[in-house]
């Protein structure tokens, strides 16, 4: 009684193994499917705007008004420099024209005042616009700050000594320009597509010190001197 092994297969207990019958076979049970789990479809991918809607749901992307605040930004540097640049260039806005500011440079001691007032002029003037578009934004605010570092520099050599009250303006927007390299021109901007537009890297901040390194360069090849004696 204790010995015999119990049944636990069908062939043990003598029964006939399930054979699906005729109608089965064609049920929608006992249908396969038509590919395996390893050979399931990717999802497809989604589109640009659909990946744009779920990024500007996302926390981190949520900006507020800091592409508004951009914008007024770039409005007040770059309609300021273009304010400038078309004085100069024009005579537009009761401006010197380009003749005086030649006079006006060759009277504060520039040299080749051909070469300076041209290089002043066309970088207020098409670095302003650029940077009220939005458009190069890192390449047009430095080149704005490259001529206000000389405008400050001119302006420090007529003062005795450091005194920021003569350089208050200069000092004011040439920071304001920084600040658009370093923060990038925001969304609202022909730039927005750009990498720069919203998140700015060591590129941009190469353009920063360019341009600082352009008006040094400029300073003692156009003017020279120490603008601190």
């Amino acid at each position: 009684m204790f010995g015999t092994p119990l049944a636990r297969t069908e062939d043990e207990l003598g029964l006939d193994p399930e054979v699906p019958t005729v109608g089965e076979i064609g049920s929608p049970e006992m249908a396969t499917p038509s590919y395996s789990y390893a050979s399931i479809p990717p999802a497809p991918t989604p589109s640009a705007e659909t990946v744009r809607l779920r990024r500007a749901n996302l926390p981190e992307y949520s900006r507020g008004t800091t592409d508004f605040g951009l914008f007024a930004l770039r409005l007040l540097v770059g309609l300021s420099f273009l304010y400038h640049g078309l004085q100069k260039l024009t005579g537009w806005f009761d401006g010197p024209g380009m003749d005086g500011i030649r006079r006006a440079m060759e009277h504060g001691g520039w040299k080749h005042v051909d070469v300076a007032s041209s290089l002043l002029s066309g970088a207020e003037v098409g670095g302003g616009a650029l940077i009220v578009l939005g458009l190069a934004t890192p390449l047009a605010a430095g080149a704005v700050v490259a001529t206000i570092t000389d405008a400050w520099l001119w302006k420090q050599s007529m003062a005795h000594g450091i005194e920021y009250k003569q350089v208050e303006v200069e000092s004011l927007l040439a920071a304001a320009a920084a600040v658009l390299i370093l923060t990038g021109p925001g969304r609202w901007s022909f730039d927005r597509g750009r990498g720069w537009a919203t998140r700015p890297s060591w590129g941009s901040f190469a353009c920063l010190v360019l341009g600082v390194a352009a008006a040094l360069g400029s300073w003692f090849y156009l003017h020279g001197g120490n603008p601190f004696h």
